[in-house]
């Protein structure tokens, strides 16, 4: 009966959603109908209204869905769907204050007498909308309306113009920062957590052991990640199509011909350039570019660029006016101060000692009062032209509200999917297929490449990601990262706004285009790009640094950079040490050797204590290399006889697992079962019948394993741990021995800040004396914060510590603040 309501839940939702029904109740409605069906089926014939799920019942269900809704919507530290409305608030900003037309007409005016240059002005300016908007509807109704025209009256192709704009209109769905990405991220981030889950599962089953090692774990992802893993993918998607036009239009002039220039190339037509293109690239640097630099969070950086929306705005709907640059040229003045003044000083109000500090203070408070004039100006402006600021909000708080309806629905559709065991079917089921992760991968590609179809991209993200995503990420054997996979489902999603017969895009084109465009000449030509988008998406798939570089650069060049991602990562910075051990392992030998025969005496002893124990350790790495390598030989030559058994034994361990698994279920309706129990006694009796049937085949797998497996694998698993405390015990050391050097240098490099500062310690002796116990508190924390900032000086800073606690007493003490003085 699990498997009715099953079918009767994707029966319900495909009928609601193929009739027109909202999408955002279209979900949430079929899981509660078939819920409640259930539960009174249940009620009504087996006297349990748990009788129908696959585990638990509503009560379960429901509680765990109140639960779930909790985690995901409340956390404080989960708050990536609140960069939602801030994006969406920027790009219909953009949009109604006409930027997007200026874009398009200036673009189409400089890009017009190259072959196909209408076509690639169209793509340009789509990339730049996708990169500031992102909205969908609006780029392709924008461009429809004015680069569909000018087209046709160019003699471009029918189809290619249509499909070319529609196509470029869907460029921001995988170009960031991008709505769908956002929620990607947000179902990748539990999809991770329940990969991590089965991965320690299937560690323990296949080691006996309970803690997993952190190179096998799964790194989860942020919104930040894939706006950089989609950075690169995004740029190539734009390049093919760029081609396409550009070889297109040199095969067939006819169709996309070149188009004279009418209006001159002087200086008045640059400035228009300039003027056009450099706000809205300057917005995505700031966007962009403060998430790369780890300046802003996705949060913080949506704020940015829905204020430099409404600052754009305000001076593109006063254009022409007296004093329409105004807010905007405060704006950039402002914003050229703070970063003038962060430049040369680091500006922190708790840490203000000196006078250039309360300066830098006053210039930075300056700075930003003259941002928010300016904001509140452009917003003013917006509001009183034509109401655009209140629309613009509406529209927000209407798209916004219809996501995240439709994330609340979508979740509980996954709940009902999950009760009646529908998870475990497409887990059985992918686990059956042959081939690996690759097939399995593929199927879900294939699966969400025809969802496309009917489907739109926040329904398959919703629902589909988070049954499948789970079960990719914790196959160890594929190494792939939650980025990655991320990215290519987006790529793959970005499809269902081209393919009909629910193409989004296609509507949206449909509903601007002239009646000389049949609707099946925007089907024909929109094949093409579809076709570009597989083509992306199988070099993506055969490429994941195209995804993974970024990501990975920027987290690892940060301050505080996490172990990597990738755990090939680190053995290929092993192999390389490896490799240069080799190459000059006499001089690094030598240059160990003289190091530790240096006099250290001048150092403080702890110093001078660990920076010996350094070069103890930095002498025992490269033995430490060799015994990696002879481990990781002896590993490879057992491997090639053993891993074939190794791998059948696992997969017969796996389905005696499944059939143990659905032995225990089917013993609690047994258990049930009969007078009193929830399930009826013919029920019971199949249990029993189907228990003793998977019981035979569970004894059967198991006696398909070898009588020596225990042996060959206790062998096989000794030599593998050999390697693996060597790996370990050469990166302890490798870490112990470079750490206190690197500490030392940063004191050896501040020595010279530290001389500088001689002076003014040495000073507060003859301040003792001549200032009173108040000023001279006052004058050794102005000292202490700028030994402070010296590295190596904490004993500096601690007897300044102890003259100031001295003097700070109800009772000033200055024999005693002289004497800690008498330390330094």
């Amino acid at each position: 009966m699990e498997l009715f309501f099953l079918a009767l839940l994707v029966v319900l939702m495909a009928t609601a959603l193929g009739s027109g029904f909202p999408v955002a109740f279209a979900l949430p409605g079929a899981a509660i109908v078939t819920i409640a069906l259930a539960a009174g089926s249940g009620y009504l014939f087996s006297g349990s209204i748990d009788a129908y799920f696959a585990q638990g019942g509503p009560s379960q269900w429901l509680s765990a869905g109140v639960t779930n809704f909790r985690g995901i919507y409340w956390e404080a530290e989960r708050d990536t769907l609140i960069a939602i409305p801030l994006f969406v608030f920027m790009g219909i900003m953009l949009q109604r204050s006409k930027i997007a037309e200026d874009l398009l007409v200036t673009m189409a005016q400089l890009f017009g007498p190259v072959p196909g240059g209408l076509g690639i002005s169209v793509v340009f300016v789509g990339a730049l909308l996708a990169a500031t908007t992102g909205i969908v509807g609006a780029t392709v109704v924008a461009m429809g309306l004015i680069s569909l025209p000018a087209m046709l009256r160019s003699n471009y192709s029918v189809p290619l113009a249509t499909g070319t704009i529609a196509a470029s209109g869907t460029l921001g769905q995988i170009i960031p920062p991008s709505i769908v990405l956002i929620i990607l991220a947000d179902q990748l981030a539990s999809a991770v957590d329940q990969a991590g889950t089965l991965r320690q599962t299937l560690y323990k089953a296949s080691t006996g052991e309970i803690s997993m090692p952190s190179d096998f774990a799964v790194t989860s992802t942020s919104a930040g990640e894939m706006f950089l893993g989609a950075f690169i993918p995004g740029l190539l998607l734009v390049a093919l199509y760029m081609l396409f036009i550009l070889g297109f239009a040199i095969l067939k002039p006819s169709s996309a011909p070149a188009v004279k220039q009418t209006e001159k190339l002087d200086r008045n037509f640059l400035i228009k350039v300039v003027v056009t293109l450099v706000p809205p690239l300057a917005l995505i640097f700031l966007v962009l570019g403060s998430i790369v630099m780890g300046i802003a969070t996705v949060n913080q950086a949506g704020a940015i660029g829905a204020a430099g929306a409404m600052i754009m705005a305000g001076y593109r709907l006063r254009e022409g006016t007296p004093g329409a640059y105004r807010p905007a040229m405060i704006a950039i003045l402002a914003l050229l101060t703070i970063a003038v003044v962060l430049s040369f000083h680091s500006v922190n109000i708790k840490r203000i000692n000196t006078s250039e500090d309360v300066t830098m203070a006053i210039l930075a408070g300056i700075a930003v009062s003259m941002l928010l004039i300016a904001l509140v100006w452009s917003g003013w402006r917006t509001l009183k032209f034509e109401d655009t600021l209140r629309g613009v909000m509406v529209e927000t708080a209407k798209t916004s509200s219809l996501v995240f309806i439709i994330l609340i629905g979508a979740a509980m559709l996954t709940s009902a999917f999950r009760a009646f065991g529908g998870e475990e079917l497409v887990k059985d089921f992918l686990l059956s297929l042959p081939g690996g992760f690759w097939m399995q991968f593929t199927i879900v590609m294939l699966v969400i490449f025809v969802l496309g179809f009917f489907l739109d991209f926040i329904e398959i993200a919703v629902v589909v990601v988070p049954i499948v995503a789970p079960i990719l990420l914790a196959d160890p054997g594929a190494n792939v990262t939650a980025v990655w996979l991320g990215v290519m489902i987006g790529l793959n999603i970005q499809t269902s706004f081209l393919t009909p017969p629910f193409g989004f895009a296609l509507f949206y084109l449909r509903g601007v285009a002239p009646k000389i465009v049949r609707t099946i000449d925007i089907y024909k030509g929109v094949i093409a790009f579809i076709c570009l988008q597989l083509i992306a998406l199988c070099v993506v798939g055969l490429n994941p640094a195209l995804v993974n570089y970024l990501p990975n650069r920027v987290s690892l060049l940060s301050e505080t950079a996490p172990p990597p991602k990738n755990p090939r990562l680190q053995y290929c910075l092993e192999s390389y040490s490896a490799d240069q051990f080799a190459k000059n392992g006499a001089a690094i030998s030598n240059a160990i050797d003289t190091v530790s025969r240096l006099d250290l005496s001048i150092l403080p002893a702890d110093l001078r204590k660990d920076l010996a124990a350094s070069f103890e350790d930095a002498a025992k790495v490269m033995p430490l290399m060799e015994e990696i390598q002879a481990n990781a030989r002896a590993v490879e030559q057992a491997a090639p006889a053993y891993r074939p058994l190794h791998g059948l034994v696992r997969a017969l361990e796996r389905d005696a697992l499944r059939i143990e698994e659905r032995i225990e279920e089917l013993q609690v309706i047994v258990n049930r079962s009969g007078p009193g129990g929830i399930y009826s006694e013919s029920r019971g009796e199949r249990a029993e019948e189907r228990i003793a049937d998977l019981t035979e085949k569970h004894d059967a797998l198991i006696a398909q394993i070898p009588d020596d497996w225990d042996a060959r694998h206790k062998a096989f698993a000794k030599i593998q741990q050999a390697e693996d405390k060597a790996r370990i015990v050469y990166r302890r050391a490798t870490d112990d021995a470079f750490e206190p050097l690197q500490e030392v240098l940063a004191v050896i490099r501040d020595a010279d800040k530290l001389a500088t500062l001689e002076a003014e310690i040495t000073g507060l002796q003859t301040k003792l004396s001549s200032l009173d116990a108040a000023a001279f508190v006052e004058e050794t924390e102005r000292v202490r914060g700028l030994v402070g900032d010296v590295e190596g000086a904490g004993d500096v800073r601690k007897v300044i510590n102890e003259v100031r606690k001295a003097m700070r007493s109800k009772t000033p003490d200055p024999e005693k603040a002289r004497a800690e003085l008498g330390k330094r």
